[in-house]
């Protein structure tokens, strides 16, 4: 018994997720244009964004770029791990809760390299932004001490 809504690949999600997660993309894909989820994803996003530019423009002193430029590293990260986990899921349950009437496929190896590259985009990612904050956060107590 199949019914008019089309299909929700996982292997489309995945990937999705993995090139366009930052924005929301996956969302609109999974649940249309009407999800509230996928309209907050681009904001962070953004702002992480406006912290990259600050840095590049003002330079390493500014502060309120060393706060908003986390913001960027960790919806990366999120948005890769929620490609691993449409990735990883089984396509049966895939199915079950994306395309309930329609006959199960199976995903095949897509999938699965998708999973990988976002394995490897987000660990980057996440690595990278604790390096990032951590590094600042010893910067500016270094320099409060100077201070004094």
């Amino acid at each position: 018994m199949a019914t008019n809504t089309p299909i929700k690949s996982k292997t489309w999600a995945t990937w999705i997720a993995l090139v366009g997660g930052c924005l929301g993309l996956h969302r609109f894909y999974l649940y249309g244009f009407g999800d509230r989820w996928g309209w907050l994803h681009p904001w962070p996003s953004l702002i992480g964004w406006v912290g990259v530019h600050r840095m590049q423009t003002l330079g390493q002193d500014d502060q309120l770029a060393w706060l908003l430029i986390p913001l960027l590293g960790f919806m990366i990260a999120g948005t890769m791990l929620t490609a691993i986990v449409y990735g990883l899921t089984p396509d049966e349950k895939w199915h079950a809760r994306h395309n309930a009437g329609h006959a199960a496929k199976d995903s095949g190896w897509g999938a699965v390299l998708g999973v990988v590259v976002a394995l490897l985009v987000g660990g980057s990612a996440l690595m990278a932004t604790i390096a990032f904050s951590a590094q600042r956060y010893f910067e500016s107590q270094v320099l409060n001490e100077t201070k004094r």
